[in-house]
């Protein structure tokens, strides 16, 4: 009996030690300057920019209690494409497993993309944070039990959800085979859950998860925390999001601009790709559809428009460039304080996040956030993911452009039919109502690819001051 009650007592302090610190309160908001949250705003960006008070540290909240219920069965996940590609997943696939009542395996992390990133779900995300701030709402393990690993080793039922399916589809479809099976394998996350019609418990959890449950790593938390404060030491920075990496453009089909040699390069590239399903793709028809993501020169001349000076401290977040220095000199010309992470940080402080593009991404999501200004040049996951959250954090200023309008005028100005000031200010009227502030989601029943996106306008989840509402 003395030996059984040491055990209880020492596993009760293991486990106390274990959830220490875990739980400081991280309220990011920002409601433009004064007004009411104004005081939580500036609270929460010193605590991004690594200014928590000593007494978060030393009094973390309670753990919250956990959620008794009936398991109907196992839910594994595999995630699919970048960092925030995959963080949309894994905020619908935690609202799936407690809308169907299953325990949730830590999801695993796509390694198959085009960077062929090693990192797991723990190189980027504190594990125990996720499992213990969700588990009011399902239990979340690790890895499966014993028995069950050695069950699915030889054989494990596997399928792709349909894509964005309501509660119904997974109520009637997918619980009928989890209780049968057990385990139950989803090998893709991406738009697998509805951007609409879901009940507002479940947005407010997709929510919650992605706010609140998802927090990095304390090693990237600390080095995004010191990108931020350098950065803010200079004053104002805007952050642009250039999506021109080669595999976007590989994957887009977007070669304006690219020389004949580079347009071979990059078909070649999507060829090669099995998943990467259009093939044949006529670039200048996308690009004047608005689909493509603006090149480093008509962002120059865009950033010029919206009255952007010379002195403006621009912060790129994007992998490498395609066509390196030579695609960035025009940028840098018009704005010579354009710094990147790999000029900010040393070598040795960014070692261990190099071929990590997962990593790397997440450290300019934390930039991003914390930016007076976001810009990005193509409305692809991060773009949607950051204003998104920039709307939670009080609907921070997100310049959302309009590119089919932009390649219009911007065709218009470079062929001499429209005056500088005559092309800046269009430009500028074109973005009146784009610059991250209220606004209703656009609901387009039976085409789910073509109505906004959930998480780039969690509406049902902004307050008046723009944060979480009270889900208790």
């Amino acid at each position: 009996m003395r030996a059984v009650a040491s055990a209880v007592v020492w596993t009760a302090v293991v486990q106390v030690a274990s959830i220490a610190g875990l739980f400081r309160p991280r309220v990011v908001a920002d409601c433009g300057g004064g007004g009411k949250g104004g005081g939580a705003a500036e609270a929460g960006l010193a605590a991004l920019a690594g200014e928590d008070s000593a007494a978060a540290r030393l009094s973390p909240p309670a753990l919250v209690p956990k959620r008794i219920y009936k398991s109907n069965g196992y839910l594994l996940v595999t995630c699919n494409g970048g960092l925030n590609q995959m963080r949309a997943g894994i905020c619908d696939m935690v609202t799936i497993a407690r809308h169907l009542n299953l325990t949730l395996v830590v999801p695993e992390l796509d390694k198959r993309s085009f960077w062929a990133d090693p990192s797991d779900f723990g190189d980027i995300f504190d594990v125990d944070h996720f499992i213990n701030s969700l588990r009011d709402e399902l239990m979340i393990v690790k890895e499966l039990p014993l028995k069950l690993q050695l069950r699915t080793k030889k054989r494990l039922y596997s399928m792709p959800p349909v894509s964005w399916s309501n509660k119904t589809y997974y109520l009637k479809r997918i619980l009928p085979l989890a209780r049968k099976h057990k385990v139950i394998h989803f090998e893709k996350s991406d738009a697998r859950l509805a951007n609409n019609g879901l009940p507002i418990q479940l947005q407010m959890l997709r929510c919650r998860v992605n706010f609140e449950a998802l927090r990095f790593t304390p090693q990237i938390e600390a080095l995004g925390r010191k990108l931020i404060s350098t950065l803010q030491r200079s004053g104002q920075f805007v952050v642009l999001h250039l999506r021109y990496e080669m595999d976007m453009l590989s994957f887009s089909g977007c070669t304006h601009g690219c020389s004949s040699k580079e347009t071979e390069e990059l078909t070649r590239m999507r060829y090669a790709y099995p998943w990467w399903k259009e093939k044949e793709i006529d670039s200048e028809v996308k690009r004047l559809q608005g689909l493509c993501p603006l090149t480093p020169e008509e962002i120059t001349l865009v950033l010029k428009a919206l009255g952007f000076t010379k002195d403006t401290l621009i912060y790129i977040a994007s992998g490498e460039i395609y066509g390196g220095e030579r695609r960035l000199a025009v940028l840098k010309d018009a704005y010579p304080k354009l710094v990147r992470k790999e000029k900010i940080l040393s070598p040795d402080e960014l070692r261990l996040f190099q071929n990590h593009s997962t990593q790397m991404a997440a450290l300019d999501y934390m930039v991003s956030l914390a930016s007076d200004i976001f810009i990005p040049s193509y409305d692809g996951n991060m773009a949607r993911a950051v204003e998104g959250h920039r709307r939670y954090m009080g609907f921070r200023k997100t310049i959302v452009l309009d590119k089919k309008k932009l390649v219009e005028l911007l065709d218009l100005f470079q062929g001499g039919a429209l005056s500088w000031d005559e092309f800046s200010d269009a430009v500028k009227e074109a973005h009146k109502s784009r610059m991250g502030q209220p606004t209703e989601r656009k609901v387009i029943p039976g085409q789910p690819k073509e109505e906004d996106y959930f998480y780039a306008n969690p509406q049902e989840c902004l307050g008046s001051n723009g944060g979480l509402r009270d889900i208790s």
